[in-house]
């Protein structure tokens, strides 16, 4: 019996033994192999301070066609160039030296922090590249010592700037700012030890970290975002907004069958590497996410295709076209006031006939209208994992005048974000479902787990069929219609509609007569589309008509998409 109590216990202190060991050994694996840099890099500046909370961050990543990751934002390494006072012999010679290497540096600030001789400690430069270091350091230079430090980068600088955001302090805080920096701050951030922490007290501290669920996991961001297409896109909003002096403009490239967005860009934007240059804080802010318009005649396509699929109208229902249209006392017109006699919806579509959308609204019932209009997410965030989304504003379909519900149809006196407004049109081509957009693709976890981002589950809110008619009737408006069929591709059907909105005072209160917002959108192959594209452009000046400004820098695109892609054509 005491035998095999013996036995027994020596199992136990076996086991015991084992799981200790295992712990050691996974510790010491992510001491030296996952975070060995952090920790090579904390012992390089152990003597500086007795605490020192070493910056560190996850990183975020663009993801080629090929599945290739792209560092987008990542930590860069230098250091820093300190001073005693007490110990500089020469300040006039010192800082000779230094400012051969460093040609920024201050006199005036130098020889400020050198006359604060009681100091032991005062940075004079940093982010210091390792060749300045390493001249710095040769030189020998009493009373200057050399440090690591490291810091946020952005590798392509400008590049998707306003969906990456930034960090930045608040008070004393470092975080995530804007954009996918401060939508994933729980998983980006670290939550840096001092360098003198007890090694065995870390160790079992963080077990019990590691098996508590309630602890937010740590990792690196993987986007949808297409380096090579973003590129493409961003030079294309520049040359748009340069030639016809926009106050800005934006894109947004999604794939409509699963929400996931290729590229999302506005211009003017501005470099996260170098945030003192901007003298506004006002270019930070993300107008596809943060920002609500009246849209205008791309609004048509959902109107026509809630009246098809209610089986109020057909593609064939014909109405008689005045030119204009009186209903509470209120009147409005074509775009230019003249009326074309008896015609279809197609051409509705074709010409952009506001009266011909207020016909299909008064067949089907504005409680209908209203009802698909909510069904396309209008009114409603979107959900995008981006921060300070706001939603549309619809309260004209609570209305009970009709002329609220007429020029909703066409997109004027209801306002919504771009992004709320790809979503709504994506089910146009997608067979009717209504997908949810999203930049983040998978999380990739210290542990050296990943998990992919779930967007959740689309939405069934037109028929199928309707999405086949109403992409029909967008074909033949690029092949027959935009620009007189001008910009028809042979090969490849293309389902685009072009909006031109007046932009509403500031007050509210009635529009500018001579400001603009310019909207265009377009998916392809029509019929079973891989990509859809939404362009817009706020006050573009001597012109009146998207079809003039965004005509091309959208085929432009496409064209890029095709090639890119290398998509097979489907006619």
């Amino acid at each position: 019996m005491q035998k095999r109590d013996s036995l027994t216990r020596i199992r136990i202190m076996s086991v015991l033994t084992l799981l200790v060991a295992a712990v050691l050994l996974g510790r010491l694996y992510f001491v030296q192999i996952v975070h060995g840099d952090e920790f090579a890099s904390r012992a390089d500046r152990q003597y500086l301070q007795s605490t020192y909370d070493y910056f560190n961050r996850g990183s975020v990543y663009f993801e080629t066609k090929d599945g290739e990751k792209v560092s987008a934002a990542s930590l860069k390494t230098g250091f820093i160039v300190a001073m005693n006072p007490a110990l500089v012999k020469n300040a006039d010679n010192t800082f000779k030296e230094l400012r051969k290497n460093l040609p920024m540096l201050s006199e005036n600030d130098f020889y400020t922090k050198v006359n604060k001789q009681n100091d032991p400690y005062e940075e004079i430069a940093g982010r210091v590249s390792s060749d300045q270091a390493n001249i710095i350091e040769k030189k020998k230079l009493p009373g200057i010592s050399l440090y690591k430090e490291r810091w946020r980068f952005y590798p392509g600088n400008s590049l998707a700037a306003h969906a990456l955001g930034f960090i930045a302090y608040k008070d004393d805080e470092l975080a995530g700012r804007y954009g996918l920096e401060r939508y994933y701050e729980e998983t980006l951030k670290r939550n840096n030890d001092s360098v003198f922490v007890n090694f065995f007290a870390e160790i079992f501290s963080n077990i019990q970290k590691s098996l508590s669920t309630e602890e937010k996991l740590e990792g690196e961001v993987v986007t949808s975002i297409e380096p090579s297409v973003q590129v493409f896109v961003e030079q294309e909003l520049a040359k748009l907004s340069q030639n016809w002096s926009s106050d800005y403009s934006g894109a947004i490239i999604m794939d409509p069958r699963d929400g996931q967005i290729v590229s999302m860009a506005l211009y003017p934007s501005f470099d996260p590497n170098n945030l003192k240059e901007q003298k506004n804080s006002t270019i930070f802010k993300n107008h596809i996410v943060e920002s609500v318009y009246e849209m205008g005649s791309i609004i048509k396509p959902l109107t026509i295709a809630a009246g098809i699929d209610s089986g109020a109208i057909t593609s064939d229902t014909t109405y008689f076209d005045s030119g204009s249209v009186t209903l509470d006392k209120k009147t409005f017109s074509n775009f230019d006031g003249k009326g074309r006699g008896l015609v279809s919806m197609q051409e509705v579509l074709n010409q952009s006939l506001n009266t011909g959308v207020a016909f299909a609204v008064r067949q089907m019932g504005k409680k209908t209208f209203a009802d698909y209009m909510r069904s396309y997410g209008i009114g409603e965030e979107t959900g995008v994992d981006l921060p300070n989304e706001t939603h549309g504003l619809i309260d004209n379909l609570n209305s009970p005048r009709e002329i609220e519900y007429a020029t909703a149809s066409f997109g004027q006196g209801i306002a919504m974000t771009p992004i709320e407004t790809i979503r709504a049109l994506a089910a146009l081509g997608n067979g009717g479902k209504l997908v949810n957009p999203h930049i983040g693709k998978r999380i990739e976890y210290s542990l050296g787990t990943s998990k992919k981002i779930d967007p959740g589950v689309s939405k069934q809110i037109l028929k199928k069929e309707t999405s086949e008619e109403i992409s029909r009737m967008l074909v033949k408006v690029v092949d027959t219609a935009l620009l007189q069929g001008k910009v028809k591709m042979e090969r490849y059907s293309i389902a685009a509609k072009t909006g031109t909105a007046q932009i509403a005072l500031e007050s509210g209160r009635g529009y500018y007569e001579n400001k603009y917002l310019h909207s265009f959108f377009g998916y392809f192959p029509a019929f079973d589309p891989q990509f859809i594209v939404f362009l817009y452009s706020y006050d573009p000046k001597g012109v009146k008509y998207a079809s003039e400004t965004l005509t091309y820098p959208f085929m432009n695109i496409a064209q890029f998409l095709i090639n890119y892609y290398q998509i097979p054509p489907d006619r």
